[in-house]
């Protein structure tokens, strides 16, 4: 069977979300994989049947059948600069779990890179690829709601310090890692996945408008520097919507995004779940009141989507959709939905909102990006 090859380094947590994924797409197969922590690697290598290599560069310059296409980039935030300019000056595409740098000048020298070598450099997440965003969107260019004024989006995940996620094991045994989470923030983590909807949708955000805080600063101890725990930015797109997103670990759980139009409002409420309903609200005058209709209708697409994985922990999303786009632009020559240019773009915000610093002027702008092919307006 002919397959596209794909490295792993970092072999964490989330490596195994990708694993279940990439098990929903039979043309895709990871066949090694690496990380500095040789017993993570070892059980992770042992549950999944994938190859151990005992560096990145034994994985780099590795030849035979097996040289991976793609590296998949699952390391510590910290890491994903380094580990990213290695794999591609080393010639391989690479699709980095989110932020792509935690640094702008380090994000546009890593497109520079990869634009100058001929290569793809992608980051996560790869959510807007996936049945809701799409619906969503679907809704949007059918102008079921008239024209879009204004987006309240939260990414609240409850009072995660009093949780118990010590105890939260991934598949293949590794921990949640709590103090990545925690010194690298809910929003370096989680705005992305609304922001790539949003950015698909209305484009280029040419100002940032942010507050951040930490409102629980000791949640590792010992004087360890933890970031913001709770950030709140209102996004002014160059196509006139208005967006307000929120993002913490502090507020009940609340994963909701409401598009708010002339007549009507779009609503979804599981943004880590590629299944979820999209809902039109319509609006209405009754006798002498504005009505927001207590009745919705869904959004549906009457065709084959893409593969959809089983709910694990709080996600219901098929993290492969990122590397596949990825692998099949490649194949068929053409750009990736998921550009460099959009990962920078993205890098950019999300950096905005975690400094909480007032008002900023994007630099970067970003490109546009074409709807999935099962999700034209043709779709019902």
């Amino acid at each position: 069977m002919t397959y596209a090859a794909i490295g792993i380094v970092g072999t964490g947590f989330v490596a195994d979300l990708y694993m279940r994924s990439f098990a929903t797409f039979p043309e895709l197969k990871v066949v090694v994989a690496t990380d500095i922590d040789r017993a993570r690697l070892a059980s992770f290598c042992a549950h999944w049947r994938v190859r151990p290599a005992n560096s990145l560069q034994e994985m780099l310059t590795g030849g035979g059948p097996d040289s991976p296409d793609l590296i998949l980039n699952l390391t510590n935030p910290a890491s994903h600069f380094e580990v990213s300019r290695a794999c591609i000056e080393a010639g391989k595409h690479v699709y980095s779990e989110k932020p792509l740098a935690t640094d702008m000048n380090s994000a546009r020298e890593l497109c520079a890179l990869a634009e100058s070598k001929g290569l793809m450099l992608a980051s996560a997440p790869c959510s807007v690829l996936g049945e809701a965003a799409q619906k969503l969107w679907l809704a949007i260019r059918r102008n079921e709601i008239g024209k879009v004024r204004l987006v309240y989006a939260e990414l609240d995940d409850d009072f995660v310090p009093r949780a118990p996620y010590r105890r939260w094991l991934s598949e293949a045994g590794s921990p949640w890692p709590f103090r990545d989470e925690f010194t690298v923030g809910c929003t370096l983590e989680h705005a992305g996945y609304y922001l790539t909807w949003l950015m698909a949708m209305f484009g280029t955000i040419e100002k940032v408008i942010a507050a951040s805080a930490n409102l629980v600063p000791d949640k590792l101890g010992h004087g360890i520097q933890t970031a913001p725990d709770f950030s709140c930015a209102t996004l002014f797109f160059r196509s006139g919507t208005v967006a307000r997103l929120s993002c913490s670990i502090i507020a009940p759980h609340n994963h909701s995004i409401r598009i708010i139009g002339d007549d009507g409002i779009l609503e979804v409420n599981e943004a880590w779940n590629n299944e979820a309903a999209v809902r039109v609200r319509r609006r209405f005058v009754f006798r002498r009141k504005l009505v927001n209709s207590p009745i919705t209708k869904r959004v549906k697409i009457n065709r084959v989507t893409h593969p959809k994985v089983k709910r694990w922990g709080a996600a219901a999303m098929n993290f492969a959709l990122g590397p596949a786009e990825m692998l099949l632009a490649l194949n068929e020559s053409r750009p990736s939905r998921l550009s460099a240019g959009f990962a920078l773009h993205l890098n950019e915000v999300t950096l905005a909102i975690q400094g909480g610093g007032g008002v900023h002027v994007m630099q970067t702008s970003c490109p546009p990006i074409e709807p999935m092919p099962w999700a034209l307006a043709r779709a019902s």
